[in-house]
C-alpha cells in the first residue's frame, strides 16, 4: 500500500516531486511557495525508500519510471538559484535539508548501481555538487549545521544536533565515494556534537558552543538524542552503550513524541516537542537498532513496528503533519 501510494503521489512540473511540507514557505512571483530544499529533501527521502524497498506489488516498470524522474529532478535542482551556497539572504534556511538527502540518496544509488546510463554523468556531477554545498554552509569556527543562521553564513552561531547528525552521515557517504571532504569541518562538526550532549544524556535542541548544561532533559531530546549518538558512534567518538541509551529514552519517552504527531504549530508541550520530530525519531530508531548487536537488535526492532503500526492512519499510510501532502514523507520514513 505504501509503495504504490508513493508511486501515484509524485507532483510539480514533470511529475518528478515529492515535496516535503511545512510551516515555513517562501514568496516568489508573488506566491507564497514550498522551498527549494524541502522540495529536494523530499524526494530524495522518497527516492530512498523507492530505492530499498523490496517490489511486492509487481510495480517494477512504474517505479522506476518515478526514479527516473526524480533522479532528474535532484540533479537539475543543483542549477536553481535559490539552491545556490552564495548569495543567500534567508536568516532561515533550508537548503541544507536538502543537500543532505539528495547527497545521501545519490550515494545510495551509486552504491546499488542503479544509476540510469544516461544520467551517470548528471548524478556524478550533483553529488560532486551537494558534497561542496553541504560543507559550504558548515558554521564556521564552532563546526556542525543549522537551518536556522545568522543572515551572514560565515558568522559562527549554534548548531541544530539533529541536522549536524544526518549532514555528517551524509559527508561520511561522499567520503566513500572518492569526494573531497575537509576533515577539518568532519571534525569541528563532531566536537560540536560532543558538546551538546549533557552529562545526563539529552541533547540540546540548539547548541554546542559549550557543554549542555546537565538538566537538557531527554525527554525533549528523545527524537535527536539517536541521530546524534549514532553518527558519533559511526565516527568513532561514540559507544553502543550510549546508541543503546539513546533507543532507551525514545521508548520510555515515546508518548511525549506521539502527542504531538499530526498536531498543528511547532514546539508545544512541557518539553517543546515539535511533530515533524515523529518518523525523523522512528527512522533514526532505526538505523541506531541495526547497529546493536544480535540478539539484542532484535529485541529491539519489536516495539519499533509496534508504534509503527499503531499509528498507521486509515489509508493505510503514515502522516505526523497536519498536511495531506507530507504523507509521502512520512510514509517513506516509516516503511524505511
Amino acid at each position: 500500500t505504501g509503495i504504490d501510494f508513493l508511486i501515484t503521489s509524485q507532483e510539480g512540473p514533470s511529475q518528478a516531486e515529492w515535496p516535503y511540507e511545512g510551516v515555513y514557505r517562501v514568496r516568489q512571483d508573488g506566491q507564497s511557495i514550498i522551498p527549494i530544499g524541502y522540495r529536494v529533501g523530499g524526494t530524495a527521502l522518497v527516492s530512498t525508500a523507492l530505492l530499498h524497498l523490496p517490489d511486492t506489488s509487481g510495480s517494477t516498470d512504474d517505479r522506476t519510471a518515478a526514479l527516473t524522474r526524480s533522479i532528474t529532478f535532484l540533479c537539475e535542482s543543483t542549477k536553481d538559484p535559490l539552491m545556490q551556497w552564495t548569495d543567500y539572504e534567508g536568516g532561515y534556511d533550508v537548503r541544507g535539508w536538502g543537500y543532505i538527502y539528495a547527497l545521501d540518496f545519490l550515494c545510495d544509488l551509486q552504491q546499488a548501481g542503479a544509476v540510469p546510463e544516461d544520467l551517470e554523468d548528471a548524478v556524478r556531477n550533483a553529488v560532486a555538487f551537494y558534497t561542496r554545498a553541504l560543507q559550504q554552509i558548515a558554521i564556521p569556527d564552532w563546526g556542525g549545521w543549522t537551518y536556522s543562521r545568522n543572515r551572514d553564513v560565515r558568522k559562527p552561531c549554534p548548531q541544530a544536533p539533529f541536522m549536524t547528525g544526518p549532514a555528517l552521515q551524509a559527508l561520511f557517504a561522499a567520503a566513500e565515494h572518492g569526494l573531497d571532504v575537509d576533515p577539518d569541518t568532519i571534525t569541528a562538526a563532531l566536537d560540536a556534537l560532543e558538546r551538546s550532549r549533557s552529562t545526563t544524556g539529552g541533547v540540546e535542541y540548539s547548541g554546542g558552543l559549550e557543554q549542555a548544561p546537565p538538566d537538557t532533559h531527554a525527554a525533549g531530546a528523545a527524537g535527536r538524542m539517536l541521530a546524534s549518538e549514532t553518527t558519533l558512534y559511526l565516527a568513532g567518538r561514540g559507544s553502543l552503550a550510549r546508541v543503546r541509551g539513546a533507543i532507551d529514552s525514545f521508548l520510555a519517552f515515546w508518548d511525549e513524541l506521539e502527542a504531538r504527531r499530526g498536531k498543528t504549530g511547532t514546539h508545544k508541550g512541557a518539553y517543546g516537542v515539535a511533530p515533524y520530530y515523529f518518523f525523523f525519531a522512528h527512522y533514526y530508531a532505526a538505523q541506531a537498532i541495526e547497529l546493536l548487536p544480535d540478539p539484542i537488535r532484535v529485541e529491539y526492532r519489536k516495539p519499533l513496528r509496534r508504534r509503527l503500526e499503531q499509528v498507521r492512519l486509515d489509508d493505510g499510510l503514515w502522516n505526523d503533519r497536519v498536511f495531506a501532502r507530507s504523507a509521502s514523507y512520512g510514509t517513506a520514513l516509516a516503511l524505511l
